[in-house]
């Protein structure tokens, strides 16, 4: 598994807390040529430095995520996937916004094929104009209609569609229709986030200000339900708390991720793991001293305790369908607060795979559950 971060924005949204840094269309294309090229010529040293852990990492899955990939031309796009070597990914995902799929039209989208993507996640958020000026969305609702048509035209048959609630000003029914306008479409795969307030973000200093209320619990559990509710009804499996998926179209390099396999992460502030080791790259654009020399992001590391691991087993493993081998969970937790919760109908046992899951009528609640298991 290999992940890329694209660390770039056209603009920020209001909710965002990842690593990006501002690339505005205002800039000359002179400045934008340079910030992209010092950023892949960056990328390509560390692909070049880490060929080994790359390698060892079975790189079946490739995953170009940020930021906001789309921003990128087509010929860095090209760079990185040339430099990381030949390669048949089972699953090859790029993240793009509406607004550069529609102002790339079929040419970047053909492009994206002829690159050897196979997935696209389109960040759509909202079919509600309002609720999209408000995140500081580039994209309208007309847009996000428009950029799917170009990429079915184009030939993808596996798209995903990410959309958030629990904003206060999100009505039930605004709500649900932006789940119709979902369905209408018909993607593989959808994933549903609730709003969080992310450190550093817009939202987080509007909340100190008082310039936004959070939406209450009551309200995101009932935006919740009509969520589950609604594409059950249409037919999608919900395999992790905040993904759902047409039969077999599940994301391969997620799942992954739950089942925590090693994976190597590339750019600035990209994570990768192996063998017990969690490692990072700082949060920085790489940087040319006044003799031309490139310097780029660091890497940092730390090794995960016996606890740390166990946490995140019980945590990752919970948060999806499949669930965990009880003998599995029973190693890692005390069996007091699993036997309780087994009794409460919080975690739910099936016999023919000896594994335990949490309901999908507890999900909303799965946090408070698996820290019970993490006394």
């Amino acid at each position: 598994m290999i992940y890329v971060h694209v660390p770039f924005c056209r603009s920020f949204c209001t909710y965002c807390g990842f690593y990006s840094e501002l690339c505005s269309r205002k800039e000359t294309q002179q400045v934008q040529n340079r910030l992209f090229g010092d950023y892949a010529d960056a990328l390509c040293e560390e692909i070049a430095d880490r060929q080994s852990e790359i390698a060892e990492a079975f790189p079946d899955t490739l995953y170009i995520g940020g930021g906001t990939p789309s921003v990128l031309p087509l010929v860095v796009l090209e760079r990185i996937v040339r430099a990381l070597g030949p390669a048949t990914y089972e699953e090859f995902t790029v993240e793009v916004n509406p607004d550069d799929v529609v102002a790339g039209g079929p040419e970047y989208v053909a492009g994206l094929r002829a690159l050897g993507v196979n997935r696209v996640s389109m960040g759509v958020q909202s079919f509600d104009d309002g609720i999209l000026r408000w995140m500081n969305r580039r994209h309208d609702a007309a847009g996000a209609r428009e950029a799917f048509r170009l990429l079915r035209a184009c030939g993808f048959d596996n798209v995903s569609i990410d959309l958030i609630f629990g904003l206060s000003q999100l009505s039930d029914e605004t709500w649900a229709d932006s789940i119709r306008e979902t369905l209408a479409l018909q993607p593989e795969h959808i994933s549903a986030y609730q709003l969080s307030i992310e450190e550093d973000s817009a939202l987080a200093r509007m909340i100190s200000d008082g310039r936004y209320a959070e939406a209450s619990d009551d309200q995101c559990r009932a935006q919740y339900d009509t969520l589950c509710r609604m594409l059950a009804d249409a037919g999608y499996t919900h395999y992790e708390i905040s993904n759902w998926a047409r039969p077999g179209r599940e994301a391969v390099h997620n799942s992954a991720y739950w089942r925590r396999v090693p994976y190597v992460g590339l750019g600035p502030g990209a994570h990768s793991f192996s063998a017990g080791v969690r490692s990072w790259n700082s949060q920085e654009l790489p940087r040319r001293e006044a003799g031309g020399q490139l310097l780029r992001w660091r890497p940092e590391h730390e090794e995960l305790s016996a606890r740390e691991a166990a946490e995140e087993t019980i945590m990752l493993a919970l948060r999806t369908a499949a669930g965990l081998p009880l003998a599995t969970l029973r190693a890692l937790s005390p069996s007091a607060p699993i036997d309780t919760l087994l009794s409460e109908g919080a975690l739910q046992l099936f016999p023919a795979t000896a594994s335990v899951r949490i309901p999908e009528d507890h999900f909303f609640v799965s946090d408070d559950i698996i820290a019970r298991l993490l006394p």
